[in-house]
């Protein structure tokens, strides 16, 4: 049974670039521990919309609510600045296509991850580096290279590294923009397998940007298919991808079954 109260409540939201439509009339409820998709073929607007949903982008209609701890359902419009980074630093995090992009990559491994744990106020050098090394082990890299940094890595690893930092604070939301995208199938396979493991351990909600409607059936709860900046189709995933409705989500998944 879903929680009474959604994480996330957005409703008729909207993003634009002069007159082309990033995103537009987007609505929909996250609750606790729920995995949602947002799949589309490049240009869709589930990039737009995913870094509209985190403030990323500031939304140019409609509204996004977050249960904020302690205050409950928030419109994150009226939230100052200082406090959507707070937002950003704590209980939310968001996982980047390229890894570089998400990391410090001119310091090591253990103050990527530590850094985090900064942020909420932890300042012992014993726990940062105790809850590094943990966390290296979580994501399946070798504790003896907590002092390297990213630039050492490979691009797999350099992921696990990004999902280390944002997950060490626990937070209840998290975005990912095409974290799969760069790897090597193989590569990739493992890295699913450890990302779903982690949500479902940790409870997180997450939601997830990606063209891979592979991905979607592995990861995602629901999943909501995008064309021209709004939402087709949307529905459980596997219901959905066995039982697509709408013309554009056949192609989609028609193409996935013919490649």
């Amino acid at each position: 049974m879903k929680p009474a109260t959604p994480l996330l409540q957005v409703r008729d939201l909207a993003k634009h670039y002069g007159r082309r439509v990033g995103c537009e009339q987007v609505s929909f409820e996250l609750f606790p521990g729920e995995v949602l998709c947002i799949a589309g073929e490049s240009g869709s607007g589930k990039s737009t919309l995913l870094n509209t949903l985190a403030f990323h982008l500031r939304p140019d209609a409609g509204s996004v609510r977050y249960d904020l701890r302690g205050r409950g359902p928030t419109d994150l419009a009226a939230l100052p600045e200082a406090a959507l980074r707070e937002l950003w630093r704590t209980d939310w995090g968001f996982v980047r296509q390229n890894p570089r992009d998400g990391l410090r990559m001119r310091v090591s491994a253990g103050a990527n991850i530590g850094e985090r744990l900064m942020a909420v106020g932890e300042r012992r050098y014993a726990t940062l580096r105790d809850t590094a090394l943990d966390w290296l082990g979580r994501v399946e890299i070798d504790a003896a290279r907590i002092d390297e940094p990213p630039t050492a890595f490979s691009g797999g690893m350099q992921q696990r590294l990004q999902i280390a930092r944002n997950l060490v604070t626990h937070p209840r939301l998290v975005f990912m923009d095409e974290p799969t995208a760069g790897l090597d199938v193989s590569v990739q396979a493992r890295f699913l397998d450890l990302l779903r493991g982690l949500a479902g351990e940790l409870g997180i909600a997450v939601i997830l940007v990606t063209h891979d409607l592979a991905v979607a059936r592995l990861l995602a709860h629901r999943l909501m298919v995008m064309k021209n900046g709004r939402v087709v189709e949307s529905g459980l995933t596997d219901q959905l991808l066995d039982d697509p409705q709408h013309p554009y989500t056949q192609l989609l998944v028609s193409s996935v079954l013919a490649a």
